[in-house]
């Protein structure tokens, strides 16, 4: 059934969007304002990571609205606090702090860096990243992503972000000074193109972040909470680092996020960090029943052969239509084009009927896939079918 779309000329302009209005969303499909469904291989850029409306989220919302939604966080309550233990049972951290987004984490875990490095390195300030990150759009984060043309977007940037490359350990070694507090990057450049960082490095830059006295920060906000297969990515190369940020799948669509460290490196004081949503009970609800989810015996061995199968499935219709084939971990996955159609392909997929397909191009000769993590096999094959159409 159509519906009539509501006036948008209120909203900031921001981006370029179809015109098209979505007003529902059921496991792996959205249903826009004419009916018309889609299959949902992006669900908010990996934030939907038990699909849409799953019945844990709807449940720990109505129960908890009906409870308690924000006490303020000058004051505990019951759902952070088990949230906040579940993820440090499961983790090599800690201690936790919740935010709101990702990029709030990120600018939490950059303060945290730099208040040990006042502390216990002589005032250290510097926090290597990579050329090709992403770890968000405030203005500290856009200056530590090494995104083209972050540098002059909102320029001056914020001073103390060297850029090393990825998997080049050598780039690293190089920018270490007495002024370098941490290293930070993400286990998986997301929005650089799905590029994993390689085990051998993750170690490796493990093994140097030790030797030279200084921390290191990954960067899950893309690639945790089951993402990669693993509960956190950076399981994959077994490596213990000082500090983790979690946004995206964390809340399963509402807003959360979390700053992960461990007690060493915690030297925040009264006053040096906050935030008015922050911890608040309606959200770290529905975050406990997301990794209540995650965490129960199968789940994740499931999304890790989704994953297989996905990766398999993109590979042969690589090799099937000549283009370069595919890369990733788990869920996060990217099919390699041979030219530079990504953003078409996105839009004819949309527009494919009487079903579209949801995909994301990061990059103009690639297209990335961030489905559910309980995505239903046979729309695994429905979505290969689909791009198949596309590409020949």
């Amino acid at each position: 059934m159509t519906t009539a779309l509501p006036a948008t000329e209120a909203l900031m302009w921001i981006t370029s969007r179809p015109d098209l209005h979505f007003v529902e969303g059921r496991g792996d499909w959205l249903t826009d304002h004419q009916g018309k469904r889609y299959l949902d291989f992006v669900q908010g850029w990996a934030v939907n990571c038990l699909g849409h409306c799953p019945p844990q989220i709807q449940q720990a919302l109505a129960q908890q609205s009906a409870k308690l939604i924000n006490p303020s966080p000058a004051f505990f309550n019951e759902p952070s606090a088990k949230l906040a233990k579940l993820l440090t049972d499961h983790s090599c951290f800690d201690r936790v702090f919740f935010a709101s987004t990702g990029a709030e984490a990120n600018e939490g875990a950059i303060k945290l860096a730099r208040k040990w490095g006042r502390k216990f390195r002589e005032g250290a300030f510097e926090i290597i990243t990579f050329e090709n990150s992403f770890h968000g759009r405030t203005i500290a984060t856009m200056s530590a992503s090494g995104k083209p043309g972050w540098d002059k977007l909102f320029a001056p940037q914020v001073p103390g972000f060297p850029k090393a490359r990825l998997n080049d350990l050598e780039s690293v070694e190089a920018l270490i000074t007495p002024q370098t507090a941490a290293v930070m990057l993400e286990p998986v450049q997301g929005e650089g193109g799905v590029i994993p960082a390689n085990p051998a490095f993750l170690q490796a830059l493990r093994r140097l972040t030790q030797e030279t006295g200084v921390l290191l920060i990954v960067d899950e906000v893309q690639t945790g909470v089951g993402r990669c297969g693993t509960l956190f990515a950076h399981e994959l190369a077994g490596i213990t680092p000082d500090i983790m940020t979690l946004g995206k799948g964390i809340g399963g669509g509402v807003p959360l996020a979390a700053l992960l460290a461990t007690e060493a490196v915690c030297c925040f004081e009264a006053g040096d960090q906050g935030g008015t949503y922050n911890g608040n009970p309606l959200m770290t609800a529905v975050g406990l029943a997301v990794l209540e989810t995650v965490v129960a015996p199968g789940f994740l061995d499931r999304v890790k052969a989704n994953g297989d199968y996905l990766s398999a499935g993109l590979q042969q219709l690589a090799e099937e239509t000549g283009h370069e084939g595919e890369r990733g971990n788990g869920l996060l996955r990217a099919f390699i084009l041979a030219d530079e159609r990504g953003p078409a392909l996105v839009e004819a997929a949309r527009n494919l009927a009487p079903e579209g397909l949801l995909l994301n191009a990061p990059r103009p000769n690639l297209i990335r896939f961030m489905p559910a993590l309980n995505v239903n096999r046979d729309h695994i094959d429905q979505m290969l079918e689909m791009l198949r159409q596309l590409l020949h």
